[in-house]
C-alpha cells in the first residue's frame, strides 16, 4: 500500500488540500488581518470533502478502479474551490477593504490538482500492467 507511488502522492494532496489551508492564508485584507480556509464555510466544506475523498482513495488500495474514481471526484472539488477562489479574488481585487494582498494558500487546489493527477496517472498505469499479466496467463 504505503511501497507504491501514488500513495505518496496522494500524502502530498492530502498534506496540501487539508492541512496547508490552515498554514498559509488565501488573502490579506485592508487591515492587514489573514484569511484563511476556515473562515469562510463553502471553502472549509469543499476542502474537507476533497481531503475526506482523498483518504478514502488510499484506504481503498485494492480496488485501483474505485481509487481512480475518488480521485477523479477530488479533482473535480478542488477545481471547483479553485473557481470561487479565482472568483472571489477577480471580483473583489486591487486595495478595496476585502482583499488586499493575495497568499500562497489560493495556489492550494492547483498543487492537490497536480499531484491528483499524477496518482491516477500512477493508477492507470498499475491497472495496465495488471491486465497485461493476466493476458499472459
Amino acid at each position: 500500500m504505503f511501497q507504491r507511488i501514488q500513495t505518496i502522492y496522494m500524502a502530498g494532496a492530502i498534506l496540501t488540500s487539508g492541512f496547508l489551508g490552515y498554514v498559509f492564508p488565501l488573502w490579506k485584507d485592508a487591515s492587514g488581518k489573514d484569511f484563511f480556509f476556515m473562515m469562510e464555510v463553502s471553502y472549509l466544506a469543499l476542502s474537507g470533502a476533497a481531503t475526506a475523498l482523498i483518504a478514502m482513495s488510499i484506504i481503498s488500495y485494492k480496488n485501483r478502479k474505485q481509487q481512480f474514481v475518488f480521485n477523479r471526484l477530488s479533482i473535480i472539488l478542488n477545481l471547483i474551490l479553485l473557481g470561487l477562489l479565482i472568483y472571489r479574488s477577480l471580483n473583489l481585487s486591487g486595495e478595496t477593504p476585502t482583499v488586499s494582498e493575495k497568499g500562497i494558500g489560493m495556489f492550494l487546489p492547483i498543487f492537490s490538482i497536480v499531484l491528483l493527477a499524477l496518482a491516477n496517472k500512477a493508477i492507470k498505469k498499475d491497472e495496465d500492467l495488471v491486465k497485461s499479466v493476466d493476458r499472459i496467463r
